[in-house]
């Protein structure tokens, strides 16, 4: 596996992991090109990222067991009781490998979290 901490974009991230963890990554990415498609992809804190108005949108990672999501706190706040069937933390959750995604609830929080990142490029 590719060291990760030298990869500088999210093709080469996703391209170190298996098969079946790369389809699942690549499925975030797309939900969040389409909800946000002027959202800019980069490589933050080594892991996947999407800004929007010069600020992380949402953050992903693959592990050996799930997938992280990070929609910084705001985004774990306003979802607290959908994401309660996931092991989750401060600002992240997780989705195991073995079980399908929440595409619909990814993409709620993408729109959710873009919106607010732009509530607050306006101020």
């Amino acid at each position: 596996m590719t060291e990760r901490t030298a990869l500088e974009t999210i093709d080469e991230y996703i391209a170190s992991f298996p098969e079946h963890t790369r389809a699942l990554l690549e499925e975030i990415r797309a939900i969040v090109r389409e909800t946000v498609p002027d959202a800019v992809e980069t490589i933050s804190y080594q892991m996947p990222t999407f800004d929007l108005g010069g600020k992380h949108l949402v953050h992903f990672a693959g592990y050996d067991r799930h997938i992280g999501f990070y929609p910084i706190p705001t985004g774990m706040e306003a979802f607290k009781e959908e994401l309660s069937a996931y092991k989750t933390g401060k600002g992240s959750v997780q989705f195991p490998l073995d079980r399908p995604l929440p595409l619909d609830l990814i993409r709620r929080i993408v729109e959710f979290r873009a919106e607010e990142n732009r509530r607050q490029a306006e101020k």
